[in-house]
């Protein structure tokens, strides 16, 4: 390898970092989860459906928004083998934006009728999105499919978080729209991408 510049960083010491938050903050959503001390007797299907199905729907949410943003992160790291000290400060603050995940979740699989907790919910999940729609424009430096996919997610939080503020009940649904990001870079990255 090619000795670095002094202002250089090796993108690979930072994927190594990444994996280990994102694994860490993916586990510590179930955290939140009521435990068996919850129950004052053996529990029944409605019991378990009462205490688990809005936290564990949360959870899912949440599950699957850190999964797609690794996987967009991992991609972004492998095209840039080299980063400048101003795209290595700003992957770190995607990063905190992923460890902070555990914590609204919390709060928003706790209280997600809450206008004021969904939509600080929404306006973390658009954080997320916004830095990750960030990065990758200052990798490909451009409109190309990969920005359109990483911006996708950002056009939908910003409507769902509106939504969550008027009727948080719904915000989830449109939140779930965000995956069509997926389709997207599935369908139209992976026709011009050779080996796709």
């Amino acid at each position: 390898m090619t000795e670095l510049k002094p202002d250089q960083f090796e993108m690979r010491r930072l994927e190594s970092l990444s994996n280990t938050i994102f694994g860490v903050a993916m586990t510590l959503l179930a955290y939140d989860l009521p435990k068996a001390a919850v129950f004052t007797s053996a529990p029944d299907w409605s019991d378990l459906a009462q205490v688990y199905s809005g936290r564990l729907a949360g959870l899912a949410l949440s599950f699957i928004i850190a999964g797609v943003f690794w996987i967009s992160h991992h991609r972004r790291l492998a095209r840039q083998p080299v980063g400048s000290r101003g795209t290595v400060i700003l992957n770190l603050f995607f990063l905190l934006s992923i460890v902070l995940l555990p914590v609204t979740n919390g709060l928003y699989t706790n209280y997600g009728m809450s206008s004021a907790v969904a939509v600080l919910y929404g306006l973390h999940l658009t954080a997320i999105a916004g830095l990750n729609a960030w990065l990758w424009w200052l990798i490909v430096g451009g409109w190309r499919q990969e920005i359109m996919a990483s911006m996708f997610p950002l056009l939908v939080f910003i409507p769902g978080t509106i939504v969550a503020a008027f009727a948080p009940h719904i915000a989830p649904f449109v939140w779930f729209i965000a995956f069509g990001g997926l389709l997207i870079q599935r369908f139209r990255i992976g026709r011009t991408e050779p080996g796709a």
